[in-house]
């Protein structure tokens, strides 16, 4: 699914379930893990070993990849990449520094958010107006939970580049059904220009709803 929403510069590895015997981990993510759960293993090692066989394909040997900054993971020197995971999915997605700027994945369930005021928190009023159209034009699809995804996306893309939180109600995401694509508007891209040398206001996305699933998925060329 997420290699037909990125481009060609960008490598990308899936997995739908989680091996019955899963690989060994580095000792260091091994002592992430002492207390966690086997859901909670069987994701972080899934998805370590997506990443790992995407980062092979661009020359790197296997390494740790461990959480930065607000859990961002910390990819080799020269690398830029993203990670996502939910209940049956598992990717990964890496790309040279030189090739894309910034990477941003989300994997959700391809269900409703739980109640309104999930709902009201994760969108803004604007957003709410569109979400109603849409569901009156595509009713099989849950677009609340596909902007929800989009969202994650966009912090995924904007935080390696700006260091700086981003809240839900600091972005505007707007949905093509038809191009099933989406642009996020920034309501104050101060930081992200800065970050960019004014190269970047905003973010665009790709998304698809499949197999009971919704993944969104941002590139942006290193020339944007």
């Amino acid at each position: 699914m997420i290699g037909a929403l990125l481009p060609a510069a960008v490598e990308s590895v899936e997995s739908f379930h989680d091996p019955v015997d899963l690989p060994a981990l580095f000792p260091e993510e091994e002592a992430l893990l002492a207390k966690a759960v086997d859901k909670r293993r069987r994701e972080f090692t899934t998805v370590r070993a997506c990443a790992r066989t995407a980062l092979g394909r661009l020359g790197h040997a296997p390494s740790p990849i461990l959480p930065g900054q607000r859990g961002a993971p910390r990819w080799p020197t020269g690398v830029i990449g993203s990670m996502t995971h939910c209940e049956g999915y598992r990717a990964a997605a890496v790309a040279h520094a030189r090739d894309v700027m910034t990477i941003g994945l989300d994997a959700e369930p391809h269900e409703p958010l739980p109640n309104a005021g999930v709902r009201a928190l994760v969108t803004r009023p604007e957003e709410r107006e569109q979400l109603a159209r849409l569901a009156a034009r595509q009713p099989g699809v849950c677009w609340d939970r596909l902007v929800f995804s989009a969202k994650e996306s966009v912090y995924k893309a904007w935080f390696p580049l700006t260091g700086l939180w981003l809240d839900f109600e600091d972005a505007v995401v707007e949905v093509d059904p038809g191009a099933e694509t989406f642009t996020a508007r920034l309501l104050d891209p101060a930081p992200l220009l800065a970050a960019t040398g004014n190269r970047l206001a905003g973010f665009s996305g790709r998304w698809r709803v499949r197999d009971g699933l919704i993944v969104t998925a941002i590139a942006v060329p290193a020339t944007a």
